[in-house]
């Protein structure tokens, strides 16, 4: 049996081929992807894997994006850090979702369970019970940042997380804009928040921001498949979603 892995982070992806091997030695690891654009690039030259374990949060977007676009004929098994993509992740031909660190009885039960349903991956038939799924969906819920402490002139000011339009980075800077426009800066990455935010409220919509749901007014179409942002306030340069994450940006906005 041949597996693929998609993981961004060596650590993981070199920890995951351990335990995938631990857990049956007759599964051959034909490759580790580290992006979108990779993942892209692999598929077009190679036969569909009988198995991928993909990571979910990936260097260039989410990994839904591969599988939504491109006609992938493997199973999935998913693994991230967070719990709050288990639905969708569900509904693109999931076996299962894997929250890391990853116990190696839950990898063994996975790679089992994708044995026992592997004659529902054959042909054009890639549908599975959504319900059966959610039965083993962890129920541990997640806590989100509500409330950000930033300083104006010699004050500290609570900003709670309804007051936040965006927060946009410029010169490795950090800026927190309120829907009232005013501005302040912030001792976090936009990594770390893209962590620390409510997901269903916020959207890493590129490398320069994440912006809140009630900030984005207008989306215009725009050259190459991307999406031009009409935020408010309006921001000091232009906001663009990239083709990548055109899709998962707009089932993002339908909730």
């Amino acid at each position: 049996m041949k597996a693929l892995i998609i993981e961004d982070e060596y650590p993981a992806a070199e920890r995951l081929a351990k335990l995938i091997l631990k857990a049956d030695d007759s599964i051959e690891i034909v490759g580790v992807l580290e992006s979108i654009e990779a993942a892209r690039q692999w598929f077009q030259c190679h036969p569909a894997p009988d198995l991928i374990f993909s990571d979910i949060q990936l260097s260039d977007g989410l990994s839904f994006a591969i599988f939504e676009e491109m006609p992938v004929r493997s199973p999935i098994i998913f693994t991230t850090s967070y719990d709050e993509y288990a639905i969708k992740a569900f509904k693109v031909k999931s076996i299962d979702y894997l929250l890391k660190p990853i116990k190696p009885q839950e990898l063994a039960v996975a790679i089992d369970k994708f044995k026992e349903m592997r004659g529902a991956f054959s042909g054009q038939d890639y549908a599975l019970k959504i319900q059966s799924l959610l039965d083993t969906l962890p129920t541990a819920g997640r806590k989100y940042k509500t409330r950000f402490l930033v300083q104006q002139n010699e004050q500290l000011l609570p900003v709670a997380q309804s007051e936040i339009a965006y927060f946009l980075t410029a010169n490795e800077m950090v800026c927190l804009v309120r829907h009232d426009n005013k501005q302040f800066l912030v001792d976090y990455t936009l990594e770390e928040l893209e962590k620390l935010l409510d997901p269903t409220i916020f959207f890493r919509v590129n490398r320069q921001c994440i912006a809140a749901l009630p900030a984005v007014r207008k989306i215009h179409t725009y050259f190459n498949g991307k999406l031009k942002l009409q935020l408010t306030p309006e921001p000091p340069q232009e906001v663009l979603v990239s083709r990548e994450k055109a899709a998962t940006f707009k089932a993002w906005l339908e909730g």
